[in-house]
């Protein structure tokens, strides 16, 4: 799923134009996905450009919407634009489930009714040793776990990608089980960095970036940042996620960026910038630490990674 040139918004263009109408409730650029009534998108230049570290650049849309891992669409980087094309974003519905007082499933328009869509721009760090900037748009995960108010044995959340094999070749290669499952513990899921983004660039999420919304942590390794999510279920135990499942020593359940702790098979200690030739030092929690820390005080990192 492409986006043409002309439609593309320059990132100087794209502050300049919140700056123009700083503190403004700019429906234009909320989901067209939606009904555009249902859900609003606040733009505060301010909190971007406080948002956006000295030492980062923000990466193009081109390099954001063209180099991405989504198995279900291929393994290769450049797998998913080419072959999510038939991929149907659209009605999309997600079943709440589990430890909840409210289980049901909601239409998408359902869950952002009322909701005030966001600009988040965070780092990306992937756990393969590569990483980008990214201008998200999207709400806390946290105003949904209150909506469906969880009951006081649920300690964890497990999501679910969409099983649709016919839209998805990636499905048909038995290199993950699928559907792809991912989980988190409840205080990181209450945490207010967490989102479910619906946007990047002013747009709605491309196929390719997990359509119509998915998660995003930007503390932990990419791969935990689930997308085209259809269940959220809580639970009391800690969920099995798909890559721990598949291969528990090199992917744990917690998977937090940290560069003292190596995958087993290369350095985690630095990182190449998408559009950058030289490599970076890869930051603590992804440079999140005094956000994040507080929630894992006391715990072995190296033994929970």
């Amino acid at each position: 799923m492409k986006i043409v040139p002309s439609e593309i918004t320059p990132y100087t263009n794209y502050l300049n134009r919140r700056s123009f109408i700083k503190g403004a409730i700019a429906t234009s650029l909320t989901l067209s996905m939606s009904n555009p009534s249902l859900a609003y998108h606040e733009s505060n230049t301010d909190h971007l450009l406080n948002q956006l570290d000295k030492n980062d650049t923000l990466n193009t849309f081109e390099e954001i919407t063209n180099y991405n891992n989504f198995y279900e669409f291929g393994t290769g980087k450049t797998d998913p634009v080419q072959f999510s094309k038939n991929f149907k974003p659209l009605p999309w519905s997600v079943k709440i489930e589990g430890l909840v007082k409210k289980p049901m499933t909601y239409y998408l328009e359902d869950i952002l009714n009322g909701i005030t869509l966001e600009d988040r721009i965070y780092r990306l760090r992937c756990v393969e040793g590569w990483s980008m900037v990214i201008p998200w748009q999207g709400f806390p995960l946290k105003l949904l776990i209150e909506k469906v108010e969880p009951l006081g044995d649920a300690k964890y959340i497990q999501f679910e990608t969409v099983y649709r094999p016919e839209e998805m070749p990636g499905q048909h290669r038995n290199v993950l089980p699928w559907p792809y499952v991912e989980g988190l513990r409840m205080d990181e899921a209450m945490h207010p960095l967490t989102i479910l983004s619906t946007g990047l660039y002013g747009h709605d999420l491309l196929n390719q970036n997990g359509a119509p919304f998915r998660l995003v942590i930007p503390w932990k390794y990419g791969f935990k940042s689930i997308k085209s999510i259809v269940t959220i279920r809580f639970v009391e135990k800690e969920p099995v996620a798909t890559w721990s499942f598949v291969n528990p020593r090199e992917y744990g359940f917690y998977s937090n960026v940290n560069p003292e702790v190596d995958h087993p098979r290369w350095s985690q200690a630095s990182e190449r910038r998408i559009g950058e030739f030289s490599r970076r030092p890869t930051l603590m929690f992804n440079g999140y630490t005094a956000e994040v820390s507080h929630m894992y005080k006391g715990m072995n990192l190296t033994k929970y990674y």
